[in-house]
């Protein structure tokens, strides 16, 4: 690769990390600016002092910005729409604020947000950064057990809910999950619950609770509480193969520099430019760049309460992008799969004007390559594919869009972002080759924003990510990179199948099935054999509409498949299903069919969309479809 703007900067982070993110950090506002980037721990700016809400929110007030719109509600569940400027949106968060310390929170305290796709989100989670406490936000609608052993974890003070959310069809009621969470948990929050109350359904309160928009109108503004660079912003909870949630904690300082950097340089968004994440608050992509990155930009941020589909149809997207003058749109593959499945021709398209659009940005799983191509006609725009985890908050490798756009190569999210060295190592630990698959590690030190540690569990951290291989922080993908340093992300480790000594990516089968002109999903996942150890197998969705012979399809599947990979990846089961098990975010429970494949039974996780769809995967695996 040609030296350029990016080259430049990726070798200034490998060589001078200090020098890199101490000029990264005059971008932000501390109350007392760091003078070294790096301590011998791993912590960045250690002897710096800021507050994150303060960055998000008043320097824009004070800058002359308060009258932008800083958010956009739109709730294609109810039809409605709110826009508040950066001067009310910091008058509600100063507020609630005030309404969490006259319920005893103070900083490095914890609050539990259990909220749906509201605004009222955003004011709960900046309410915590701007008084120094932590929250931890709970995906709306998570089980009660799951609550419970996150309440249990996190111990927090005080727990912020809806009355309801709402799903295509039908409205959740959280206030009775919340009860049941707390009679589950040991631990009791002593400052109460508040309860944001929605039309849809308004809860019942008992003692210890209140409601939260009267306590909010109730409480006086509060000033923003300096915190150091190193103290948490917030804990986020992600599954543990110990069945016991993983707390990943992100730090003030080193997030609030990381994500201010990569919104000019990654997503190309700068102050009033509408962006929109199509995701949830309850994900790390709903934490990175629905709340914290576009507000620390300046930009406007787009909530949104819908589906992809059915929302009311397969054009809710694209009119969110015309009403909102959208410039760059993130979100996950599966989203566009949805429409792709239901609209395949992209008629609804031609209802709206999207001509303000310049990018949209896919993550959260393999992006497929007919996905992608489909975007593109659709679209007319850039498609860029990035990859990231919730543990490192921002995006490990990507296009690098504000900083140096670079070809695209379908299957690839291009390179990595400045502070990742990126290494992929044999099992061993030696560094393979150019072209030469094995598991993706980031070589430390690690960069600013990515987790430090889990909560209250050092040991845990250490030996989840940093064990394996002694200076390496491993992701638990695998992949190659190429001549051109383009790194490919082929799948999960375990999605890495040994087949008659063999290692075989999954991943790639899935490609082959995916360019098929029937497929609108799939998976491919390892199954036990007697003789060769472990086999693929391969289930795929059609599109809407289609209608094919499932013989004949099989035939020209496992045909692919032994064409493109060869017949050593003896592929020749492949079964078409209704629809893949799903988290809530999109991503493809291959753990669950694994297990329900080898064993026939499976713990339905707490993050599934529809548990239905797993009876279908267990019916044509015992072959009664």
């Amino acid at each position: 690769m040609t030296m350029g703007a990016y080259a430049d900067a990726y070798q200034r982070s490998r060589t001078d990390p200090e020098g890199f993110w101490l000029d990264a950090a005059a971008a932000v506002d501390w109350d007392r600016a760091p003078t070294r980037a790096l301590d011998d721990s791993g912590r960045w700016f250690p002897d710096g002092v800021l507050n994150t809400c303060f960055n998000a929110l008043d320097r824009h007030v004070r800058d002359g910005r308060g009258d932008q719109d800083a958010v956009i509600w739109d709730s294609a569940m109810t039809g409605q729409v709110s826009r508040w400027t950066y001067r009310e949106l910091l008058d509600r968060v100063s507020r609630f604020a005030g309404a969490l310390r006259a319920r005893g929170v103070g900083k490095g305290d914890r609050v539990i947000v259990y909220l749906p796709m509201i605004p009222e989100a955003l004011v709960v989670m900046l309410a915590c950064a701007r008084i120094g406490a932590v929250h931890s936000v709970v995906f709306g609608g998570f089980a009660p057990k799951e609550l419970a052993a996150r309440i249990d974890d996190a111990r927090p003070t005080v727990l912020v809910a809806a009355s309801c959310g709402l799903e295509p069809n039908r409205v959740v009621e959280y206030k009775p999950i919340v009860d049941e969470a707390l009679r589950l948990a040991e631990h009791r929050p002593e400052g109460g619950v508040l309860i944001f109350q929605r039309d849809q359904v308004r809860a019942e309160l008992g003692p210890g609770e209140a409601d939260a928009a009267e306590e909010l109108a109730a409480s006086e503004p509060t000033d923003c509480v300096p915190v150091a660079a190193t103290d948490p912003l917030y804990v986020l909870y992600t599954s543990g193969t110990t069945g016991r949630p993983k707390g990943v904690v992100r730090d003030n300082g080193g997030h609030a520099v990381a994500l201010r950097w990569s919104m000019s340089a990654i997503y190309d968004i700068g102050p009033g430019e509408v962006f929109w994440t199509a995701s949830d608050v309850g994900w790390v992509v709903g934490h990175s760049y629905i709340v914290y990155g576009p507000l620390l930009a300046g930009a406007t941020t787009v909530v949104y309460e819908g589906k992809p589909v059915g929302t009311p149809d397969a054009g809710a997207f694209w009119r969110v992008i015309a009403e909102h003058g959208v410039k760059a749109l993130f979100t996950a593959p599966t989203a566009f799969r949805a429409i792709k499945r239901v609209d395949h021709e992209a008629a609804e398209l031609a209802r709206y004007d999207i001509s303000g659009l310049r990018t949209l940005f896919l993550a959260g799983e393999r992006l497929d390559p007919e996905t992608y191509q489909w975007a593109v006609r659709t679209l007319e725009v850039p498609v860029v594919d990035h990859w990231w985890q919730t543990e490192t908050g921002w995006p490990i490798c990507a296009n690098l869009r504000g900083l140096e756009p670079m070809p695209i190569k379908p299957g690839s999210p291009t390179v990595p972002v400045p502070g990742f060295d990126v290494r992929v190592l044999d099992q061993a630990g030696e560094e393979l080759p150019t072209g030469a698959d094995g598991a993706i590690c980031i070589k430390q030190p690690l960069p600013p924003g990515m987790l430090p540690t889990l909560w209250g569990d050092h040991e845990r951290f250490v030996e989840s990510y940093l064990s394996r291989y002694p200076g390496y922080y491993l992701t638990g993908d695998s992949g190659h990179v190429d001549e051109d340093g383009y790194v490919f992300v082929m799948g999960r480790t375990d999605d890495v199948i040994n087949v008659a000594g063999h290692r075989l990516s999954t991943g790639s089968m899935e490609a082959v099935l995916a360019t098929h002109p029937a497929v609108a999903e799939c998976a491919v996942i390892g199954v036990r054999d007697e003789l060769k150890g472990q086999v693929p197998r391969g289930f795929v969705v059609l599109k809407s509409g289609v209608q094919a012979d499932p013989e004949a399809l099989r035939a020209e599947l496992v045909a692919a498949v032994r064409d493109q990979i060869g017949p050593v990846a003896a592929f020749r089961d492949v079964d078409v299903v209704d629809g893949l098990p799903k988290t809530r975010s999109g991503k493809v429970l291959r753990k669950s069919m694994r297990e329900i494949a080898d064993s026939g039974e499976t713990k339905v996780p707490s993050t599934i969309e529809d548990p239905a769809v797993l009876e279908d995967l267990r019916a044509a695996l015992r072959g009664d479809r």
